[in-house]
C-alpha cells in the first residue's frame, strides 16, 4: 500500500510541475507583449517638391590625396554623347566626368590646371584615353571650365584623389 502511495504522490508532483512549466512558457511570451496600450497620431505634412537647378555645385568632403602632376588632359568628341561607357553609365558631355586607365569606377578626382590654377572635380565613369601621352579624358563642360584657351584641346593639369 506505501508503494501505490507513493507512486500516486509521485505521479501528481510530476502533473503539477508540468502544469507549471506550461504556466512558466506562457508567462513568458506574454510578458514581452506591451500592456500599455499606446496611440499613434498621424500628421500628414504636405511635402512641396524642391526644384533642382542642373548647375548645381555639390560640395565633396574628404581629404584630396595628390597623385600626378605635369599630366595631359584632353576632352570626349561630340560624338561620344549618350553612349555607353566601360562602367555602363550613359556619357553626357554636359556633366563632370572623366577616363582615366587605373582609378576604380566612381572615384573622385580634383584635376587643376597647371597654368591659370582653376580646378574641377570630376567622376572616373568610362577608360581611357588610349592616346600615347594623355593621362585623363574629361567630359566638355568639365574640361572648358578649367580652360584658358577654349580652342585647343588639351591642357597639363595636377590630379588629386578624393579620400573620404
Amino acid at each position: 500500500m506505501k508503494k501505490v502511495i507513493t507512486l500516486l504522490f509521485l505521479l501528481a508532483s510530476i502533473g503539477m510541475v508540468r502544469g507549471q512549466s506550461s504556466i512558466i512558457n506562457s508567462k513568458k511570451f506574454s510578458i514581452n507583449k506591451d500592456t500599455v496600450k499606446k496611440t499613434n497620431k498621424v500628421v500628414e505634412k504636405v511635402v512641396e517638391p524642391v526644384a533642382v537647378v542642373p548647375d548645381t555645385t555639390v560640395v565633396e568632403t574628404g581629404k584630396f590625396v595628390f597623385f600626378k602632376k605635369n599630366c595631359h588632359a584632353s576632352y570626349y568628341h561630340d560624338k561620344f554623347n549618350g553612349k555607353r561607357t566601360a562602367s555602363g553609365k550613359r556619357f553626357d558631355n554636359k556633366k563632370l566626368s572623366a577616363a582615366h586607365r587605373k582609378f576604380p569606377f566612381g572615384t573622385k578626382l580634383r584635376i587643376t590646371n597647371e597654368a591659370n590654377g582653376k580646378s574641377v572635380i570630376v567622376e572616373v565613369i568610362d577608360r581611357g584615353p588610349f592616346a600615347r601621352g594623355r593621362e585623363i579624358d574629361l567630359s566638355k563642360r568639365a574640361f572648358m571650365e578649367i580652360a584658358s584657351n577654349r580652342g585647343g584641346g588639351a591642357v597639363v593639369v595636377k590630379i588629386e584623389e578624393l579620400q573620404k
